[in-house]
């Protein structure tokens, strides 16, 4: 995925203004600081997780297993809570199944299918990397206030809201 890294600048946005009159230029301008933002915020977490050798994407799929009761899930259920294609899934866990962080197991009640579960090893690495997530999304969000915090949730939820409209 390729991401802004250079916001647009005052030169910039009045060159777009003129060639698109109707353009709500500031609009255009809080939108590209937002998606900076998830980008930068994304590649935090990507930097903090390599540390622990890990992928943003894989350690989802952990997470995601430790939050089942049996920590144990498919592979279309994990591919749909993460956003991507059951192809790109079968990467993830044949990643972390070679690591023996995930164990595959025949589905008792469809044998074509299987399920992907946690292993020991697995809890274990997030068990390692789960207290550091912790201490620095804490760092990071203490710049805002409590109120700030649920004010950008309110705004960033009802923007997650209107995403159809991009569509």
């Amino acid at each position: 995925m390729l991401l802004l890294k250079e916001l647009p600048d005052s030169k910039s946005l009045q060159k777009l203004l003129n060639r698109y009159p109707d353009a709500d230029i500031k609009a255009i301008s809080d939108f590209a600081t937002l998606l900076r933002a998830s980008s930068d915020l994304s590649d935090s977490l990507d930097n903090m997780l390599a540390q622990h050798n890990l992928y943003q994407g894989r350690w989802w799929v952990l997470v995601l297993l430790m939050r089942q009761d049996n920590l144990t899930s498919t592979p279309t259920d994990l591919a749909k809570k993460t956003g991507v294609t059951k192809a790109t899934m079968t990467g993830f866990i044949d990643g972390l199944e070679r690591d023996g962080l995930v164990r595959r197991l025949m589905d008792t009640e469809d044998r074509r299918k299987y399920l992907v579960r946690l292993t020991p090893s697995g809890q274990e690495k997030l068990d390692e990397v789960m207290p550091d997530y912790y201490k620095k999304v804490g760092a990071l969000m203490s710049c805002l206030t409590e109120i700030q915090r649920e004010s950008m949730v309110k705004n960033i939820s009802e923007l997650s809201g209107n995403a159809h409209r991009m569509r």
